[in-house]
């Protein structure tokens, strides 16, 4: 039975810069600066199964096989606010994806996340979507938006998180079932989830971080 890809990426660029991600002493401008380098090398290991077409082309000497992406163009998907940080570095492997919001607000007694702003199409089919989104904490955001770009009949989504927790990923299982059409790709793992719903050890507030308290 197919079942929930997660990726947790193992690369000494990705180990290095989520560490100092981490770090309290850590300013908003290289806070910012590491969030978009991050990304970009996720992006690369969340786009690996995309979807190609065969094409040729003439080479300075002489005609080759090759492959183009398909169509539809991809949709990338940042959950506000925290989700825009990770905009850029994503953008940078997909320069012609088109670009979607979704704005989701978690409510900090139940946890339950809500949707406030929602500037997707209607019609996903046979497109693929990346969904920006930094903590995977709780699960219940992404499980939400999950199930809104499945309603609409996305084709494949790929969540892109700096870290998660497996309260979150074990929430995500739960929810989503078998959808083999679904790949979580994060940065690292961590140990758990506090009392309050905040990843351990974490990074803090990533939306704080990347643009100041709300």
């Amino acid at each position: 039975m197919p079942s929930m890809d997660i990726r947790i990426v193992d690369h000494p660029l990705v180990a290095a810069k989520l560490t100092e991600l981490r770090d309290e002493r850590t300013g908003t401008i290289t806070f910012r600066r590491l969030c978009d380098e991050l990304v970009t090398l996720l992006a690369y290991e969340a786009t690996r199964d995309m979807q190609v077409r065969a094409v040729g082309v003439i080479t300075p000497v002489g005609p080759t096989d090759g492959v183009a992406l398909s169509g539809p163009p991809p949709l990338v998907v940042p959950i506000l606010r925290a989700g825009l940080g990770m905009l850029d570095g994503m953008l940078r492997l997909l320069p012609g994806a088109d670009v979607g919001f979704l704005g989701m607000v978690r409510d900090e007694g139940t946890l339950i996340a809500s949707t406030y702003a929602d500037r997707i199409p209607a019609d996903l089919r046979e497109r693929e979507v990346f969904l920006l989104d930094p903590m995977l904490a709780t699960g219940g955001t992404l499980s939400t938006a999950i199930s809104l770009l499945r309603e609409r009949g996305a084709a494949s989504i790929t969540a892109v998180c700096l870290i998660a927790a497996p309260e979150g990923i074990a929430h995500l299982r739960s929810e989503i079932g078998s959808a083999s059409t679904v790949t979580i790709v994060a940065a690292g793992l961590d140990e758990r989830l506090n009392d309050v719903g905040y990843i351990v050890p974490g990074l803090g507030d990533a939306g704080d971080r990347l643009f100041g308290p709300a």
